[in-house]
């Protein structure tokens, strides 16, 4: 019976209270939008960023005095280390067809001879294309032979790097911003609620009831307007991605579509966690008051 009321209270508190509720679910809505927008832009960002450390190569020139069983000795040691995804080795002819297809040029004819080295092209798995990893694998590999010469991209590598880190220090500072806000704004919507239902809470009081008997129906009416804001948070992100930039901007929309999907369940239960967060500190702070 006090499990049904409590319940009972939470929605009925709702329906008691529009004009308080309705502006909660209002702000709560606003704000898990663009709560919402800034991880779908920043899932895609790093998905991004994924992409380009898995096309990451290393370069490794092997010296023309090394012989064909050391060569395939050290391609052998490299395909063995962690983080490495695949090797390729480009031979002496191969090397001169590539070339030719990149200059339209025969190097042999230009030359007489053919002066590109052997090489391996060294794919590496996209959790391993940072700076700090590429220096470990770069170590190991001169382990198999100190005379290979190793080439890669390190000032690109390192912007891309630094750029990832202050992306996800601006997202997180802002999504932490949005988070107290609307926690902040649910709490003194539900502390309005209980301010005009004071009689009736110290009725309450006067007869013995606990304040979680109190306070949980204030906290279930969070958790419901919490659930509201973040339900038609995810149907206006949807309405935006999957029909606006899906009309209008499709390019946008293949890079920002694979993590919407993430993002509308987490708004709808981030919605409900601020919800009852916002309204048990409320309700809390006013039984210690009273």
């Amino acid at each position: 019976m006090n499990l049904f009321f409590v319940i009972k209270e939470g929605f009925s508190g709702i329906l008691r209270a529009k004009l308080p509720a309705a502006v909660t679910i209002v702000v709560g809505f606003f704000a898990l939008v663009l709560l919402g927008l800034f991880a779908t832009i920043s899932l895609s960002f790093f998905d991004i960023i994924d992409e380009v450390r898995g096309r990451v190569e290393i370069e490794v020139f092997f010296p023309d005095a090394s012989s064909d069983e050391a060569v395939q000795k050290s391609k052998d040691g490299i395909e063995s280390l962690d983080g490495v995804k695949k090797v390729t080795y480009v031979s002496k002819d191969s090397a001169a067809v590539i070339f030719n297809r990149e200059f339209g040029r025969d190097i042999v004819e230009i030359l007489g001879i053919n002066p590109l080295p052997r090489s391996a092209k060294v794919l590496l798995q996209p959790r391993y294309a940072g700076p700090d990893s590429l220096q470990v694998i770069v170590a190991s590999i001169k382990a198999f032979d100190p005379s290979l010469d190793i080439r890669y991209n390190k000032v690109f590598l390192q912007q891309l790097e630094d750029n990832a880190r202050l992306f996800t220090v601006l997202t997180a500072a802002t999504g932490i911003l949005i988070a107290i806000a609307t926690v902040v704004l649910v709490g003194y919507t539900i502390r309005l609620a209980i301010y005009s239902r004071q009689q009736r809470i110290k009725t309450m009081r006067l007869v013995g009831a606990a304040n979680w008997f109190i306070s949980a129906p204030y906290v279930i009416e969070g958790g419901i307007q919490g659930v509201l804001a973040g339900g038609f948070a995810s149907l206006a992100i949807y309405l935006l991605s999957d029909q606006l930039l899906l009309r209008y901007e499709p390019g946008i929309y293949e890079v920002l579509h694979p993590s919407t999907f993430l993002v509308y369940p987490v708004l709808i239960g981030l919605g409900f966690f601020l919800g009852i967060f916002g309204s048990t500190l409320s309700v809390r702070k006013y039984l210690r008051k009273a």
